[in-house]
């Protein structure tokens, strides 16, 4: 079992050409630093993405500045301090070893051997050289490790940036074409590439696990589902203000509790710096807090990120700020340590097969969406099972497999209610909707540009009278329900005519294809609902998204009527209380950047969570347990936060 409270990840990414590393580093300093944070869990690099080890190595090559064994210093500290203690290895670049092994290079499919860069030649990023798996790099690998194994007491491995490369180099065209392989084709290629890359990460495994059973051990780039069986604990690498935003990590928090298996943590991953590479950036502790307190609310527990001075300055303002970060964090651990989320609604969206989570415009604008709508959700692919939700939510096109129709259907039989726009519910191949149960009959593609509704009905509570855009496309379909609201016909398609740009194209009068058309248990909108509200965040496209499940689950297990919709609120359960995690941070655009700041006051915060026929004993704010007056009644307890500042936390506690 790994279960970590609090981490830090130290990137070592050191230039072979640095004079002078560790001429100032003293593990014991470094080492008092890190346990005086409150951290149970380091990782360091062993070898690094410039080809440089920082262990006494025969398999590899020390840095040549570096005059002591860093790696066994660190790891005999740890262990002495009571800190797991981790080794990282980059698993595809190797600057300095391919510089003298250039066989073990990965060849592009147009005959490049130079991956990533961005300047003159490509030589400007820190992954010039890649590596091909099949080439003796993948032995050397093994066989650094075998070495740390053998010789150093480390707790686990990291491995990074572990990539399916379109690689066509001796190795692999030899490998392909006894198996029959195009290495022509780019598909097949990159399937092989897969193949390797998950061959390379189970010898791994497999030399790791003959040693040293319960090994922490995590592969960096792998879809998570496929590595979950290896894997001793997940890990999130995703720094807001560099090029994840700050959209990537509520979709990771959201999905990956759903294919972590009980007893196995996931670390939050963000960084102390703007960027990777950034050895000047130190974020405000309201930035890295919003990042942390975000993932332990969702399961997550804190890692931030750094980078190590090569010289082995201490900075100790970087030391400062994770304290202040992480002993904040650690005043609410008596009760969020061991909580876990427990949602009855689902966002479904597929996972392709190449990427670490479910990517699109639609699925990411649908968190952020359900988020603003402080509902309590689990995003989930087909590798989690479903039993549990009350509502699966399928945002604008996600195509229905046969395993997802055999899914729904179900669902539907024990009572399950289901939302779902555009293409989402469609069986291209037959040119229908897969469902016989499904409110709508399939006509083609919308040929509106722009597409409006009219809002109407109950589930067009608070939106004004008036024909409303979508900013995004739609599907056609003929009602098979009842027609709840339908779309209003533009007087010309969007674009140039031949004559003239038909730029300014009003509403002209109501269209006969129905908007939206719902049954007892599917509601459908044929519009790309959550597309509009990624391109142009439309406040009525998501009230009309929360009638919507309002309507399908009228009793929501939070309702936060006034909280604003820069706000976040998430629960947790533990044992015989409820928790009601709220944070008030609001990340802005800046010039090019994004950034948090600021913690936001809100004031007489209305809160009303669903008690599922338990009485509340009390209620009161975490850590200073200030009880607060509540209302029990209607299978709700109803109370009022006075005041929280950044991040509260409520705790709802019931009688035994």
């Amino acid at each position: 079992m790994a279960e970590f409270r609090y981490a830090l990840f130290y990137d070592f990414h050191t230039m072979t050409t640095v004079p002078d590393v560790g001429a100032g580093f003293n593990t014991e300093e470094f080492t008092d630093q890190v346990k005086s944070c409150g951290v149970d869990f380091l990782t360091w690099h062993a070898r690094c993405n410039q080809g440089n080890a920082y262990y006494d190595t025969k398999e590899g090559a020390r840095h040549p500045s570096l005059q002591f064994d860093m790696i066994r210093e660190l790891s005999e500290a740890c262990r002495r301090k009571g800190i797991k203690f981790s080794v990282y290895f980059n698993g595809y670049y190797s600057d300095e070893e391919l510089i003298h092994h250039r066989d073990w290079m990965s060849i592009g499919m147009k005959g490049e051997t130079l991956h990533g860069g961005g300047g003159p030649g490509g030589f400007s990023g820190p992954w010039a050289r890649a590596v091909c798996y099949n080439s003796p790099f993948r032995a050397h690998l093994k066989k650094m490790v075998q070495e740390l194994l053998d010789n150093y007491q480390v707790d686990g491995f990291f491995f990074d940036c572990l990539y399916a490369p379109t690689c066509v180099c001796e190795h692999c065209v030899r490998e392909m074409k006894e198996k029959g392989i195009d290495c022509s084709d780019p598909a097949a290629v990159q399937d092989f590439g897969y193949f390797s890359v998950m061959r390379m990460c189970r010898e791994l495994n497999d030399t790791i696990r003959k040693v040293k059973p319960d090994a922490l051990l995590f592969f960096n780039g792998r879809p998570f589902e496929d590595m979950i069986d290896m894997e001793s604990h997940l890990e999130c690498e995703c720094l807001p203000t560099a090029q994840w935003g700050y959209e990537s990590l509520p979709v990771f928090a959201h999905y990956m509790r759903t294919v972590t298996p009980p007893g196995k943590g996931i670390l939050n991953m963000t960084g102390r710096f703007n960027n990777w590479g950034d050895f000047g950036g130190l974020r405000t502790a309201e930035g890295l807090e919003y990042d942390l307190f975000y993932g332990a609310a969702n399961g997550m527990r804190p890692d931030i990120g750094g980078h190590f001075h090569p010289r082995g300055d201490l900075d100790l303002p970087v030391f400062d700020r994770i304290r202040e970060v992480y002993r904040n964090m650690q005043q609410y651990d008596e009760w969020v340590l061991g909580a876990v989320n427990d949602p009855e609604i689902a966002l479904v969206y597929p996972r392709e097969k190449y990427r670490a989570r479910p990517f699109g415009t639609a699925v990411a604008s649908a968190v952020r969406m359900l988020t603003e709508l402080k509902i309590q959700f689990d995003l989930v692919t087909e590798f989690a099972s479903w039993d549990r939700y009350k509502l699966l939510i399928f945002p604008d096109d996600v195509i229905f497999t046969d395993e997802t129709v055999k899914r729904v259907k179900a669902h539907l039989k024990r009572g399950g209610k289901v939302l779902a726009s555009s293409k989402s519910g469609l069986d291209p191949a037959q040119q229908r909707f897969a469902l016989s149960e499904w409110p709508a009959e399939y006509v083609g593609p919308l040929e509106y540009d722009p597409v409006y509704f009219m809002p109407a009905g109950k589930l067009a509570a608070d939106l004004p009278e008036i024909p409303l855009s979508v900013y995004a496309g739609g599907t056609a379909v003929k009602p098979a329900g009842k027609a709840e609201m339908f779309l209003v016909k533009p007087y010309f398609r969007f674009g140039w005519d031949g004559m003239r740009s038909n730029y300014y194209d009003p509403p002209q009068g109501p269209a006969p294809e129905p908007f939206v058309v719902r049954n007892e248990n599917i509601i459908y909108i044929s519009a790309e609902l959550f597309t509009g509200y990624a391109k142009r965040a439309p406040k009525q496209l998501r009230q009309l998204l929360g009638n919507s499940i309002q309507a399908l689950c009228p009793d929501l297990k939070l309702r936060a009527p006034n909280l604003p919709s820069f706000a976040r609120a998430f629960v947790q359960r533990k044992k015989n209380t409820e928790l009601v995690h709220l944070l008030a941070y609001c990340p802005e655009g800046r010039g090019q950047a994004a950034a948090v700041e600021d913690r936001i006051p809100l004031l007489d915060t209305d809160l009303e969570l669903r008690t599922d026929g338990r009485t509340v004993r009390r209620v009161y704010l975490a850590p200073d347990r200030k009880e607060l007056p509540f209302e029990q009644k209607n299978g709700y307890c109803k109370v009022r936060i006075p005041l929280v500042i950044g991040y509260g936390l409520a705790v709802f506690e019931y009688q035994d």
